[in-house]
């Protein structure tokens, strides 16, 4: 492969820590969610696509069982044997690679340790997934390394890394970002129901494209609300549940079926009900208009679905509703709404082709004079999922 310049400074770092050369790079993308927040926990659809921004780890296998890898932006090393089930309580990142090690060998594949270089450009913390990324990139170079990578089909690739996220690193994360970093596929959104992980791709059209825009605050609040919003649904349906015998999850109740047993809801859970039943309805119609080129009712249903975020689910913030609103006040925005958990971090748009620049400038300058912060606007087309490419 011929290395581009970010490939050329990951090289570089090997060189400077490793004698040798590496062998492979696996890259795996991070995120960003078209339309669907919130309903991956509750059976429901998403529609995400992949970035083009990435994780990736340079690597080559070992004769022994030890894994070493040297983060690049952090400037800190993961060191540890395979099996090993302690997590390392001084740095957050090596878990992720630990506990995807451990899940692939509870699956029976025999593995042999690696050794190399990690780097990311997805940025922390912003709800893009970097941790996502970094769980495939690192499981891609486990099954290369083992000369297994065939092992496991996609779909079972991104349930290990999410089993590794929930029960290793201890965060109680849906499928859905696993699932879009695997298997992501350039031009294409994906169409993803969390309940049987049938998936199908989406062509995005020509014509429109995606700005991101990071607002940069804090998101502190997002870990506490996620598990407090995911039990008010559980509570939901568990009183539904009575009335509607048949349904399992709120991907299961119509509207009119929600409006009609309302009464056995406090308020709260109704909105966080009518939040996620609406969600997945929004999912559905957005494939739809996508499909017949219809880019004002997509950025109408973004809209609608930030107008529901922020009201019925509350997962918004100033700073994301400000970010919005900076986005929609530029002629050549569609739509525009927050993704991810909410509270801060990123907000997408749909945008006319030939409009982004201008949209990010824009924005940068609305945004910061309304928040007194700077924010990062990211232009990305929906992109291919993992690989690895041999060196």
């Amino acid at each position: 492969m011929q290395p581009d310049k970010r490939t050329q400074t990951i090289l570089d770092g090997f060189d400077s820590h490793f004698e040798g050369k590496a062998t492979h790079l696996a890259i795996a993308p991070g995120r960003v969610n078209l339309i669907g927040e919130h309903t991956d926990y509750n059976d429901g659809f998403v529609l995400p696509v992949a970035l083009d921004r990435d994780v990736r780890v340079l690597f080559r296998a070992r004769d022994d069982n030890r894994v070493r890898l040297y983060a690049l932006e952090f400037d800190s090393w993961a060191d540890f044997e395979l099996g090993v089930t302690e997590r390392n309580a001084r740095q957050l990142w090596p878990n992720y690679v630990q506990g995807v090690g451990l899940e692939l060998a509870g699956l029976g594949i025999q593995l042999r340790g690696f050794e190399g270089i990690v780097s990311g450009n997805v940025p922390r913390g912003s709800g893009l997934s970097s941790s996502a990324a970094l769980e495939i990139a690192a499981a891609k170079a486990f099954l290369t390394a083992a000369n297994q990578i065939h092992a496991l089909t996609g779909p079972q690739l991104a349930k290990a890394a999410q089993k590794a996220e929930n029960e290793f690193v201890g965060v109680n994360c849906g499928i859905m970002d696993q699932f879009i970093s695997t298997l992501g596929e350039e031009g294409n959104a994906l169409l993803i129901d969390c309940r049987s992980l049938s998936y199908r791709r989406v062509p995005f059209p020509e014509g429109v494209s995606l700005v991101i825009g990071n607002t940069k605050a804090s998101r502190s609040l997002a870990g506490s609300a996620y598990n407090e919003r995911r039990a008010q649904c559980e509570d939901g349906v568990r009183r539904l549940n009575a009335v509607l015998p048949g349904i399992n999850a709120l991907r299961d109740v119509s509207l009119e079926e929600l409006e009609f047993h309302r009464a056995l809801l406090s308020h709260t859970v109704y909105r966080r009900c009518r939040h996620v039943v609406s969600e997945n309805a929004r999912v559905q119609s957005t494939v739809a208009a996508l499909e017949q080129g219809d880019f004002g009712e997509v950025g109408r249903l973004m809209n609608a679905s930030h107008e529901s975020l922020r009201d019925d689910y509350e997962v918004s913030s100033e700073a994301l509703d400000k970010m919005v609103e900076s986005m929609r006040s530029h002629p050549g925005c569609l739509g525009a709404r927050l993704t991810g958990a909410g509270f801060g971090g990123c907000a997408v748009a749909l945008v006319q082709a030939g409009a982004e620049k201008s949209v990010r400038e824009a924005v940068q300058e609305s945004y910061a004079k309304a928040m007194n912060l700077w924010p990062e606007i990211y232009i990305s087309p929906p992109s291919s999922g993992a690989r690895v490419l041999p060196l």
